[in-house]
């Protein structure tokens, strides 16, 4: 059963189509892996459905509710929450602060702030430190326990490991696997692919704002993904995606 359906979305910048005609469902336990090249509608894909970014067409559907004209902060309540690229912390705050915001939308849940540094133990010591000054891990650690501590049904991040070094982002997975395995809802978006397919239970390719690949990862390739990446084979639909 799905937890939640997209149908046919577009969404635009001005003139242009960032997300053109997608469709595809998730179901509980679900961890997505979202792929594709910068500019392909990734971003604006996980925007629109956390609410930041209203869809021109479409619909979003969280069980029989159609959500494409519900705010963001009405989603967060409805169990939709992002950790957006960047972070976006309020940086004045400490990241106690930061964690408390997530609890505004007033969902119940098991996660507290003793469970949020029980799974980013790094961020223990730094409880009550400013995240202007915190480290890139630590900030990226803050920000996804704010998202945590909705309680959310569906988790979407946006670019875990940008901006990080290899050894903080292996620290940053290894924090979040307890999360990989705890039931939420995850859509991961991820340029580095193999970690991507190493957590996730279905990879989705986006070229030009469409979906050119959809599978679950034990049944596709390095070289599926990569052909469908850079538009080198044909689409599900028999499209060309050259």
């Amino acid at each position: 059963m799905s937890l939640i359906s997209i149908r046919n979305l577009e969404v635009r910048h001005g003139l242009l189509k960032a997300v053109r005609d997608v469709s595809f469902d998730l179901a509980k336990g679900d961890v997505l892996a979202l792929v594709g090249a910068n500019g392909a509608g990734k971003t604006t894909l996980l925007r629109s459905i956390a609410g930041a970014h209203l869809p021109a067409s479409g619909r979003i559907l969280l069980g029989d509710e159609d959500l494409a004209s519900v705010p963001s902060h009405k989603r967060i309540a409805m169990g939709i929450a992002l950790v957006p690229e960047g972070r976006k912390l309020f940086s004045q705050m400490t990241v106690e602060e930061n964690l408390l915001l997530g609890k505004t939308a007033g969902r119940q849940g098991n996660w507290t702030i003793d469970r949020v540094f029980d799974a980013f133990p790094n961020l223990v010591p730094r409880r009550h430190a400013k995240t202007g000054h915190l480290s890139g891990g630590e900030q990226q650690a803050t920000a996804i326990g704010r998202a945590l501590m909705s309680n959310p049904d569906i988790l979407l991040l946006d670019e875990v490991s940008l901006g990080l070094s290899p050894l903080v982002v292996d620290r940053v997975y290894a924090q979040l696997q307890s999360l990989l395995t705890s039931g939420t809802t995850i859509v991961l978006v991820e340029q580095d692919l193999g970690r991507a397919m190493a957590v996730a239970n279905r990879v989705m390719c986006m070229l030009e704002g469409r979906i050119v690949l959809d599978k679950p990862t034990r049944g596709v390739t390095r070289d599926q993904i990569t052909e469908a990446y850079f538009g080198l084979h044909r689409t599900n639909t028999g499209r060309a995606a050259s």
